[in-house]
């Protein structure tokens, strides 16, 4: 489990900077053919977050974070799919702000529940290094 904890921490940041890159790109113009890529990477980014949810699912400490972040990682995909109908005109930065809002927050709680997995319990009595 440490490792896929690992594993999906290092995607959320990978494919959440990429995302954001991207992101930027289409805001100011450039690289508008990048869009499928941008939803396809934003897919493997929540099933990042999914994997994480299902794994803090399995600690009694965890789930309800984890609860918070398998709602949250619904919120994201929706809102991409739907940003385009949304506030269309000269206010659709509007959308686009909240847009990346969500994805940099659903990147946190990725990494936080990542966190919050890895902990081991204090009364355990486990060596750090096992």
């Amino acid at each position: 489990m440490k490792y896929t904890v690992l594993v999906a921490r290092l995607l959320i940041s990978l494919f959440g900077i990429t995302l954001v890159v991207l992101g930027i790109l289409f805001w100011t113009g450039h690289a508008l053919s990048l869009r499928p890529v941008h939803m396809f990477i934003g897919l493997l980014f929540v099933i990042c977050l999914w994997v994480l949810a299902a794994l803090g699912f399995a600690l009694p400490k965890a789930r309800v974070f984890a609860l918070v972040v398998l709602i949250w990682s619904l919120i994201v995909p929706a809102l991409g799919v739907m940003q385009s109908r949304l506030l269309p005109g000269s206010d659709h930065w509007v959308i686009q702000v909240i847009h990346l809002l969500v994805g940099l927050i659903a990147m946190g709680l990725g990494h936080g529940l990542a966190r919050r997995i890895g902990r081991r319990p204090a009364s355990a009595g486990i060596p750090e290094s096992a």
